[in-house]
């Protein structure tokens, strides 16, 4: 059996400030830690966070994962547009004396050219910041989070001659980067990364889970599941039915087909607490993997086998750029937010789905899994702060001893918890929405689509809001989308089908929509509104501006979807196109949207064919920003190496 290595992911920058760091790290036993920042060769800090106090906070999952997240409240400002760099070392708790490490022992490539070791730069605004969504594994078209990591080496590299086109094509050193949703698929899941989980956990030795509900009685906790034949491909048959089984099978774990947008399937779909946490471990770093790709199950039939080497050479490639992503997230402040592939495809999207999903005790351990895997590994370097120590000490017991009824009662803990949203004090302020667990059910049918936020919570948002004269603001789904796709929603809603189509979008509830739509009509929320959306697996920018409203606000709704996936090709054209013919200035189809009071104004990506609004393509969004906050130059770098800016067109102008 292979060695742990000490770190198993991390470091990871999650908040930098001028008197706070975050930073959060998973490691396979209880550490010291000591950090050291410096300036150019001078101490700004040395840290030791086994006899300073309170500043380390631990999680353990069991003897082999334990999880740290260090906020550092620091007694003066850090410096601004400057390289800091962090020596940070580590020490097995158990050793006596301690032996401590440092990144070359735990992560030699951890380091830029040219550096000594791994840094950050604090910049008093933000002019220029990474963004993206949809990171699935075996989407077989490179990594934008590796092509993120490229920026910053050309940020490093010497600065170019002045009037060089590359001087004029860098950028600064990126303030933040922000990941809009679906950081972890758990619900679609490679054959070959369910292997590589197994075979960590196999390594890890976590805590053995009960699970209640399964179809068949063989399947009474996690050993048993990982024994199953069900367990690779087939998991849909463990599923217990009820009245209601061809809803709970659609809902969670059926691969439904949506021929509209995707393909995706679910037959791995993640189940025990376990899995999620080490899927979160491979998709972060390259520690924790295998040497090599496990080898197929034997149990696997013909065409199950069939699959699984296939998607073992794409994970290949996903594993060889792990180094970079790694780098990369130990450099830049990381912004985390859940879609709902990190916890289950359309999670909340309607009413009836939450009755079906919540109201059987299998399905509700699955997602309720998903979600404190969730808190574990994003929202806590979100927003410490939100979770206090009494929480934590549930979260350690949920950790260490899965499956018992502390397990089950944190999970309905969870499910009521209504702090995921956050904010950061940047300049302009960084707003980011829970569009998931505030949803405006629908009065009118349980299958109709939620809101995304209830009333309740788009008041506090308003409030939130006064007063600001800029905001960036993140919505995972964007608030400004392709028409004529979400007419298709609408049309699916309507036949009873929401499901087969993931109907959720701002305009798919009236009052959400309507409610959003005036938020940005209010005479004191900001003038310049920059949303920043993913979700949709094609990225797109529009200009939108409030019909009757001379003086603003400026609103841009900015789409960096995905980071490692992208629409089936064909069929996206086939939309971009339809959606220019249909929905032209003159049309009347326009008189049928929420959005009619509104001009949008789509920029055209440079590189693409004539008259195509929407891009395709595995890439990272970069925004660079002026000094009142605004746009001045949006791109898509994409992972195959390319940039693409998008342009503004005045004549393409058009009422929405």
């Amino acid at each position: 059996m292979t060695e742990l290595p000490l770190v198993l992911a991390g470091p990871q920058l999650r908040r930098l400030e001028a008197r706070r760091l975050v930073m959060w790290l998973a490691s396979s036993c209880e550490i010291r830690l000591r950090i050291r920042l410096g300036d150019a060769g001078r101490t700004l800090l040395a840290h030791d966070a086994a006899t300073a106090g309170g500043a380390l906070r631990h999680l353990s999952a069991g003897s082999n994962l334990h999880y740290y997240l260090l906020d550092l409240a620091l007694d003066q400002d850090l410096p601004e547009g400057r390289w800091i760099d962090y020596e940070l070392e580590l020490a097995p708790l158990a050793e006596a004396p301690p032996r401590w490490q440092g990144w070359r022992d735990w992560a030699p490539d951890l380091c830029y050219p040219g550096k000594d070791g791994p840094g950050f730069v604090r910049q008093a605004r933000i002019d220029a910041l990474l963004h993206g969504s949809c990171r699935k594994p075996h989407h077989a078209g490179g990594d934008g989070l590796a092509e993120a990591d490229r920026l910053l080496e050309r940020c490093l590299a010497p600065t170019a001659t002045e009037g060089d086109a590359d001087a004029e094509a860098a950028p600064r050193w990126p303030a933040l980067l922000l990941l809009t949703g679906d950081q972890v698929y758990v619900d679609d899941v490679a054959g070959p990364m369910l292997g590589a989980i197994h075979d960590l956990l196999g390594r890890l030795q976590l805590p053995n889970e009960a699970l209640a509900g399964s179809r068949t009685a063989e399947v009474e906790d996690a050993r048993s599941l990982y024994a199953h034949p069900c367990c690779y491909y087939h998991r849909e048959r463990l599923l217990p039915r009820r009245r209601r089984n061809l809803a709970v099978l659609e809902i969670l774990f059926g691969g439904v087909e949506k021929p509209v947008f995707t393909s995706d399937n679910a037959h791995n779909h993640l189940i025990t607490l376990a899995e999620m946490l080490a899927m979160y471990l491979l998709v972060w770093s390259p520690a924790a993997w295998p040497v090599s790709t496990p080898e197929p199950p034997r149990t696997l039939a013909p065409e199950d086998r069939e699959r699984y080497l296939g998607e073992a050479s794409t994970l290949d490639d996903f594993v060889a750029d792990l180094g970079r992503v790694r780098r990369l997230m130990a450099h830049l402040p990381v912004a985390m937010i859940f879609d709902d592939h990190d916890v289950t495809d359309d999670w909340n999207l309607s009413r009836e789905w939450e009755e079906v999903a919540y109201g059987h005790p299998f399905s509700r351990r699955v997602v309720g899994n998903a979600i404190v895997a969730y808190l574990v590994n994003q929202a806590w370097g979100n927003r410490p702060e939100a979770f206090d120590e009494e929480l934590l000490a549930r979260a350690g017991t949920c950790l260490s001893s899965p499956g018992g009824p502390r397990h089950d009662e944190f999970i309905d803990e969870l499910l009521r918890f209504g702090e995921w949203h956050f904010s950061w004090p940047t300049t302009p302020p960084l707003l980011v929405l829970d569009t998931r667990t505030h949803r405006w059910r629908s009065e009118l049918s349980a299958r109709r689509p939620s809101g995304l936020m209830d009333w309740e919570s788009l008041t506090d948002l308003q409030q939130t809001l006064k007063d600001h004269h800029a905001v960036l603001m993140v919505s995972a789904a964007p608030i400004f989308g392709v028409k004529l796709i979400e007419v298709i929603q609408r049309v699916f809603t309507w036949l009873g089908r929401p499901l087969l189509v993931d109907a959720e979008n701002w305009m798919a509830h009236a009052g959400g929509a309507r409610t959003m739509l005036n938020i940005f009509r209010h005479p004191r929320t900001p003038q310049v509104f920059v949303v920043l959306s993913g979700d949709v697996h094609y990225s797109f920018v529009y200009d939108v501006e409030l019909r009757g409203r001379a003086l603003g606000p400026d609103i841009w709704q900015i789409c960096s979807s995905g980071v490692r996936n992208e629409f089936p090709p064909k069929l996206l054209d086939v939309l971009d196109r339809a959606n220019r013919w249909l929905f032209s200035p003159r049309s009347p189809f326009n008189l049928l949207t929420r959005r009619r009071r509104t001009r949008v104004i789509p920029r055209k990506p440079e590189g693409t064919p004539h008259g195509r609004r929407l891009l395709n393509g595995s890439g990272i969004g970069l925004v660079e920003l002026d000094a009142e906050g605004r746009p001045w130059r949006i791109r898509e770098l994409l992972a195959d190496g390319r940039q693409c800016e998008f342009t503004r067109r005045e004549d393409e102008s058009r009422w929405d």
